[in-house]
């Protein structure tokens, strides 16, 4: 049997008589990263929100755990990190120093010099974060959000609009944090991110899941059916040139 650290069980959430989340069920296991795929305006996001104890619940269950998101809240929020879709932070404020402060609403107290290193900005520790670029918000984000050292990462697009050195190298970032046990769970619109990173994803579509498995069973099964598309194999893409023209180093 699975060890599975969040249970959703008909997860609910209405708007005056239209229904954003309609009754979904799913499970994540412990360690795993859990991909939530859809269009826009599939519920995804708002999935999200009331797993994460930010938006509240109107129907079914949500626990995280073994812990109520509904009836413990607060409980919750000391046991996830959550990296939102546009980190902002306090101008004026050193990246040591925002780190510092996060460590303390946690009650916790941590090397900072050592989490800005997880994310590769060691270097940038005496920064101003306005001075930083969108991708190392993102990174600085991550370290901020796994000062307590969260069971659960809650990821929102976490790579929209950043070039492809940020982009892959979060990709790295994302494996790294599964590798110190910790689950994760995104919501992508780039399908070859999930791809990449994923161990299962939910399609969700008009607030419903309408698939969930593998990305790989997925593939098989939608092949199964007969799908066919003419496709010639390149052994690169136009990313690739670009990374090897321009390197993968991250550029500050």
């Amino acid at each position: 049997m699975a060890d599975n650290i969040v249970i959703v069980k008909n997860l609910t959430k209405k708007y005056g008589d239209k229904k954003v989340v309609d009754g979904i069920s799913f499970n994540v296991e412990k360690g795993e990263i859990f991909g939530i795929l859809g269009p826009n305006g599939a519920g995804k996001t708002t999935t999200l929100e009331m797993i994460e104890a930010i938006r509240e619940i109107d129907g079914g269950s949500a626990s995280i755990n073994h812990i109520d998101v509904g009836e413990h809240p607060q409980k919750v929020r000391y046991i996830i990190g959550v990296q939102p879709q546009s980190p902002a932070f306090q101008d004026k404020t050193k990246l040591k120093e925002i780190i510092e402060l996060f460590a303390a609403s946690y009650g916790e107290k941590v090397d900072p010099i050592a989490m800005l290193k997880i994310v590769n900005l060691e270097e940038k520790a005496n920064e101003y974060v306005e001075n930083l670029s969108g991708g190392q918000r993102q990174r600085l984000s991550i370290a901020a959000s796994l000062v307590h050292n969260p069971k659960v990462f809650f990821m929102d697009e976490p790579t929209t609009g950043l070039d492809p050195q940020a982009r892959r190298n979060l990709w790295d970032l994302v494996k790294d944090i599964q590798k110190k046990g910790i689950t994760v769970i995104l919501t992508t619109h780039y399908l070859e991110e999930a791809e990449m990173l994923c161990d299962r994803v939910a399609i969700m579509d008009q607030g419903t899941i309408i698939a969930l498995d593998s990305p790989k069973n997925l593939i098989k099964e939608l092949l199964g059916r007969g799908f066919k598309k003419e496709r010639h194999v390149e052994q690169a893409d136009l990313e690739d040139v670009f990374i090897d023209l321009t390197g993968k180093k991250l550029r500050d």
